[in-house]
C-alpha cells in the first residue's frame, strides 16, 4: 500500500479504530453490544465496497485491518476476562436478588388483593350501615314527635285541671289543642295502640277544660248585668284578652260553644234591651211638644187658639211650620247624644228630631263597638243580629208609636235627614250592621210624612175661609206658616232629599193659591183684592230668598204673581183718585197719541182738566198715604208708588196732547198743570218713601 492510500485510508477509517487507552478501561456489556454493532457496519460497507473495481483495493484493506483489529480485540478482551467474569458473577447475583425481590413483590400482589377485596366487603358494610342509621333517626324523628304530640306531660295535665284561666292556662290549652288536633289529622295514627292508650287520657283533659273555659267566660258574661258596668271597656280589657278561650271551644267542643253563644246572645239581648228602654224613657221627659193634629195649616178646628197661637209661635223657632235653628241638629249628626239627667236638672226641652238623633247616636256608637267585638271575639257575624234583636224591638216599638202621634212635618223632614246622613256615617266606618236598621226606619218615616203633609194640604182645602178670614191686606199669618213651612222643606230636599218632595210642594202650593183667592173674595173692593194677594206674595218671596237658590223656581212663580197683582192694584188705585182722567184717556186716546178710540168733545175734556188741576195735589197725597200704610214692605210700597205715579204721569201727558190737538182746546191751556209740576211733586213723594 503506498504512502497516498494509506492517508486515504487513515482520513476514511480513523474513526473505526480503537482507542488503546479506552480499552484499558472497565468494559461493560453496553459497551460491546456497541462495538459489535459497529463491526456489522463494516460488513455492511465490505459489501458497498465490493460492487466497485474502485472499492476492491479498499476493501481488501479494510478486510486485513478487520483481522488486526479482531486480533486486537481478542486480546483486549482475554486481557478483561477477569472484569468480565466479575461483571457476570455480579449480573447473576443480581438476578438472584431481582427474582427474590419478585417473589416478594408478587407476594405484596396477592397480599394487597385480598385486601382490596376486604376493603370493598367494608364499604359496601359502611354504606349499609349508613342507611340503616339514617332510618334510624327518621324513625327516632317521627317517634319522638309522636311521643311529643300525644303525651301529656304532668305540668300540662295539673295546669289544665286546677290552674287559674290566666295567660298561662292560654298556653296549657294551646298546648292540648295541637295534642287533640294531631289525633285527629291522620287516620292511620288513630289505629296506634300508643295513641289508644293516651286517647282516654287526653278526652279527660278536653271534657275538663271545656268544662272550665265555658264557666269562666259565662261568668264573665254575667257580670256585664250588674249595675253600672261599662260592657265596652269589659269587652275590650278582658274579654279580648282571653279570646282563644272561644276559638278552644269552638274547635274542641262545638256543643259547648253553641251554649257559650247562647249565654252571651241572651244576657247581652237583655241587658242592651234594658238600657235603651230606660235610654228613651229618660228622653221622654225632655220632648217639648210642637205640634199635634189640630196644629196643621187652616185646621178648622180650635181656630180661635190657633191664630194667636200662630202669631205667637212665628217669633218662636220652635215653631212647627219653621225651621230657623232647628236646622243645626244636621250640623251636629255626630255629636255626642244628649245626657238626661243633666238635661232634667237644668229643665230643658227639646225637639222630638234632637231625641231622635240622640237615641241613633247611642244605637250607632253602641252597634258598631258591638258588632266588632261580636265579629272579632266569636267570629260570627248573625250573632250581632240574634243580640240586637231585642234593643231593634223596644226602638221600633217607640218609633211606631211616636210617628202615629206627630203631627210635626219639618221633624218628620228632620227625621228623615238624620236617618240619611248616619247611613253615611256607618259607610264611613265600614259597618253594614245597621243598614238594614235604617232603611226600616225610612220605611217607616217617609209613609208618615205623606200622611201628615196631605192633612197639611186637606186642612187648606176644607178650612172655613170665612172664619179664618181677617179684614185686613197685611199677608195673612196662615200663608206665613205656609212659606216658612215650604221654605224649610225646601232647605231640607235640597240637603238630603231625593226629590220626592217636588210634586209634593206644589201640591201645596196650589192648596194656598186656593186659600189666597178665598180670602181675598172677602173683600169688597178689587183694589183691595190684589192689595192682599201683592201683599202675601211679597210676604213669600222674602221668605224665599232666605232659602236661597233651591228655591228660585218657586220665588219665579211668585214674582209673577206679584207682578200681576201690582199693575192690577195701580189701576184700581189710579181709577180711584184719578177715575175721570183714567178713563177719558182709556175711552178716547190711544196708546200712540195720534188716534181717537172716541172722538172727545171739548165740553168732556174740559170737565176732566179742571178736576184734576183741583185736586191733583191732594189726590197725589191721599194715594201716596194709602200706599205706605196698606204696604207691609217698605220696597213694595215704594215700586207701587212708581208705577204709580209713572202711570199717572204718562196718562195725563196723553191728556194734555189730546188737548192740543182738539179744535178749540187752546182755551183749556190756563187750566193745565204743567208736567214739570206733576213730575216735582212726585219727586217729592218719592223723596219721602
Amino acid at each position: 500500500m503506498t504512502g497516498v492510500q494509506e492517508q486515504q485510508y487513515e482520513e476514511f477509517f480513523g474513526g473505526f479504530f480503537f482507542d488503546e487507552d479506552a480499552l484499558s478501561k472497565d468494559i461493560s456489556l453496553d459497551g460491546l453490544d456497541k462495538e459489535l454493532e459497529e463491526h456489522k457496519n463494516y460488513d455492511v460497507l465490505i459489501s458497498i465496497l465490493a460492487n466497485g473495481e474502485k472499492q476492491r483495493d479498499m476493501a481488501t484493506m479494510v478486510e486485513g485491518n478487520l483481522g488486526h483489529i479482531e486480533q486486537d480485540l481478542i486480546q483486549d478482551y482475554i486481557k478483561d476476562n477477569d472484569s468480565l467474569v466479575l461483571l457476570h458473577d455480579q449480573i447473576h447475583d443480581c438476578d438472584i436478588v431481582l427474582s427474590q425481590i419478585g417473589s416478594l413483590l408478587s407476594g405484596f400482589q396477592v397480599h394487597i388483593g385480598s385486601l382490596s377485596s376486604e376493603l370493598r366487603s367494608l364499604h359496601e358494610k359502611f354504606l349499609d350501615l349508613g342507611v340503616r342509621l339514617k332510618n334510624r333517626k327518621l324513625a327516632e324523628t317521627k317517634l319522638a314527635a309522636f311521643v311529643e304530640e300525644i303525651v301529656a306531660p304532668p305540668g300540662l295535665v295539673n295546669a289544665i285541671i286546677d290552674g287559674e284561666v290566666n295567660d298561662d292556662y292560654i298556653k296549657s290549652l294551646n298546648m292540648l289543642s295541637k295534642k287533640l288536633r294531631f289525633a285527629q289529622v291522620d287516620p292511620l295514627l288513630n289505629a296506634s295502640k300508643a295513641l289508644k292508650d293516651i286517647k282516654q287520657e287526653l278526652e279527660r283533659l278536653r271534657k275538663k277544660a271545656l268544662s272550665k273555659v265555658s264557666a269562666y267566660v259565662i261568668g264573665i258574661f254575667s257580670s256585664m248585668r250588674k249595675p253600672g258596668t261599662n260592657i265596652q271597656i269589659l269587652q275590650q280589657n278582658l274579654l279580648q284578652k282571653y279570646r282563644y278561650l272561644v276559638l278552644f271551644l269552638k274547635e274542641h267542643g262545638i256543643e259547648t260553644y253553641n251554649d257559650v253563644c247562647a249565654a252571651y246572645v241572651d244576657k247581652m239581648n237583655k241587658v242592651l234591651s234594658e238600657d235603651f228602654r230606660v235610654y228613651l224613657e229618660s228622653l221622654e221627659s225632655l220632648k217639648l211638644d210642637i205640634g199635634v193634629s189640630t196644629d196643621v195649616i187652616g185646621y178648622d178646628a180650635n181656630v180661635l187658639d190657633l191664630i194667636p197661637r200662630g202669631r205667637e209661635q212665628l217669633r218662636n223657632h220652635h215653631f212647627m211650620f219653621s225651621l230657623g235653628e232647628r236646622s243645626n241638629i244636621l250640623k251636629e249628626i255626630d255629636q255626642p247624644g244628649l245626657v238626661p239627667c243633666i238635661s232634667e236638672a237644668n229643665s230643658l226641652k227639646y225637639p222630638y228630631e234632637v231625641i231622635f238623633r240622640s237615641l241613633q247616636k247611642l244605637l250607632m256608637d253602641t252597634a258598631s263597638s258591638e258588632y266588632i267585638f261580636i265579629k272579632a271575639f266569636f267570629r260570627e257575624e248573625s250573632m250581632f243580629y240574634q243580640v240586637f234583636e231585642g234593643p231593634f224591638a223596644v226602638i221600633d216599638e217607640n218609633m211606631k208609636l211616636t210617628l202615629a202621634n206627630s203631627h210635626d212635618a219639618i221633624c218628620l223632614m228632620l227625621m228623615i235627614c238624620i236617618t240619611k246622613k248616619h247611613q253615611l256615617v256607618m259607610s264611613n266606618r265600614r259597618l253594614p250592621c245597621l243598614d238594614t236598621y235604617l232603611d226600616k226606619a225610612l220605611i217607616y218615616l217617609w209613609p208618615r210624612f205623606k200622611i201628615v203633609f196631605d192633612m197639611y194640604i186637606q186642612s187648606l182645602y176644607q178650612c172655613d175661609a170665612k172664619m179664618l178670614w181677617v179684614d185686613g191686606t197685611h199677608p195673612h199669618h196662615i200663608v206665613r206658616c205656609y212659606m216658612e213651612f215650604t221654605a224649610s222643606l225646601i232647605q231640607l230636599n235640597a240637603e238630603c232629599g231625593d226629590g220626592q218632595l217636588d210634586m209634593s210642594l206644589k201640591r201645596l202650593r196650589l192648596a194656598v193659591d186656593d186659600l189666597l183667592v178665598r180670602f181675598a173674595e172677602k173683600f169688597a173692593t178689587q183694589k183691595l183684592q190684589h192689595l192682599f194677594l201683592l201683599n202675601n206674595c211679597d210676604m213669600a218671596i222674602s221668605i224665599l230668598k232666605e232659602a236661597g237658590e233651591e228655591a228660585k223656581e218657586l220665588r219665579r212663580y211668585f214674582e209673577e204673581k206679584l207682578e200681576s197683582n201690582l199693575v192690577s192694584f195701580v189701576d184700581e188705585l189710579l181709577m180711584e183718585y184719578f177715575g175721570d182722567l183714567i178713563k177719558f184717556v182709556k175711552n178716547h186716546i190711544s196708546e200712540d197719541l195720534i188716534s181717537y178710540t172716541e172722538c172727545p168733545k171739548i165740553a168732556d175734556v174740559e170737565l176732566v182738566v179742571k178736576n184734576f188741576a183741583v185736586k191733583w195735589r191732594t189726590a197725589l197725597e191721599l194715594m201716596h198715604n194709602e200706599v205706605v200704610t196698606c204696604c207691609s214692605n217698605f220696597v213694595s210700597g215704594m215700586a207701587i208708588l212708581k208705577a204709580a205715579m209713572a202711570q199717572l204721569l204718562n196718562d195725563y201727558n196723553r191728556l194734555s196732547e189730546c188737548v192740543k190737538m182738539i179744535p178749540g182746546g187752546s182755551s183749556l191751556n190756563r187750566n193745565l198743570v204743567s208736567i214739570t209740576s206733576i213730575s216735582y211733586e212726585i219727586r217729592k213723594y218719592s223723596r219721602t218713601l
